[in-house]
């Protein structure tokens, strides 16, 4: 497998920047082959920047081998001529913008041929997020690699084939924790109005919610409806509760419609 490459230059340390930095940094990644270009660096890039030696906001930088591009998607047009340079004809530039295409960056940065997309989500902060990723029409085997190598320092890395399809993979892990935070919160309402305190229910459906996502992540070769089928018993409560969530009108309608209306923000945003 390709490692990470010598060198780098991270455009944007807000959240999920710092999620990749600090899992390079966790991989060993570190010397001044790193450039971190963010003019409101926090406390803790700034420490990790001291410790690791990398540098931050270099007034000179040669052409990395990767170019990875952590802004803010609507900050693209301001930031593209101060960092036109740093992307060459064999630079990876690997993109986290969302709604911005391969051609919107290719126009931007002229001199820029091997462009990859991805789209992670924030348990990348943790390492153990997803990124669904795309690769640009020119983009080699090598540089693909690098890019894998690059993403998964924060998590798992799944290749789609078309680029429209970074507009589903927005919809369903892009956006998917934000889903899983307010089934918690719906989950801690429901104890609470069935009589617990609210510390214990919002305790309860926290570790419940935890503790099935790592049971899941441990039961490789179980889907999920045979992990569902295992902790219901015929007749039990477990199973009048899913009659509720799996009747026609249940929980997967409800799913369906807001994977459909994320997937169509995403496309608008993308225009």
């Amino acid at each position: 497998m390709v490692g990470l490459p010598g060198s780098v230059t991270l455009v944007g340390a807000g959240k999920m920047g710092a999620a990749l930095l600090h899992g390079w940094a966790a991989q060993g990644l570190s010397g001044e082959g790193v450039a971190i270009i963010e003019p409101q660096a926090s406390q803790e890039i700034a420490a990790l920047a001291a410790a690791r030696g990398f540098r931050l906001n270099p007034p000179m930088r040669a052409p990395a081998e990767a170019l990875v591009l952590a802004i803010k998607p609507q900050m693209l047009d301001a930031v593209a001529p101060a960092i036109a340079a740093d992307a060459g004809p064999d630079t990876l530039v690997l993109s986290i913008l969302a709604g911005k295409r391969v051609a919107d960056l290719a126009a931007r940065l002229p001199n820029a041929k091997m462009i990859v997309r991805a789209m992670p989500n924030t348990p990348a902060a943790i390492g153990r997020g997803v990124s669904g990723a795309f690769v640009g029409p020119f983009v080699d085997a090598g540089r693909r690699a690098l890019a894998a190598a690059l993403l998964a320092a924060a998590g798992e890395v799944e290749w789609v084939e078309s680029e429209a399809l970074l507009d589903a993979v927005t919809a369903v892990s892009g956006c998917g924790p934000a889903y899983v935070f307010y089934f918690v919160e719906c989950l801690t309402r429901a104890g609470v109005e069935a009589g617990l305190p609210d510390d214990v229910a919002a305790r309860l459906a926290r570790a419940t919610v935890a503790g099935a996502g790592e049971l899941l992540r441990r039961s490789a070769d179980a889907s999920p409806a045979t992990l569902r089928e295992n902790v219901t018993s015929p007749g039990g409560a477990t199973a009048a509760a899913l009659a509720t969530l799996m009747a026609a009108d249940g929980l997967a309608p409800i799913v369906s419609r807001a994977v459909a209306a994320a997937r169509r923000r995403a496309e608008e945003l993308s225009g």
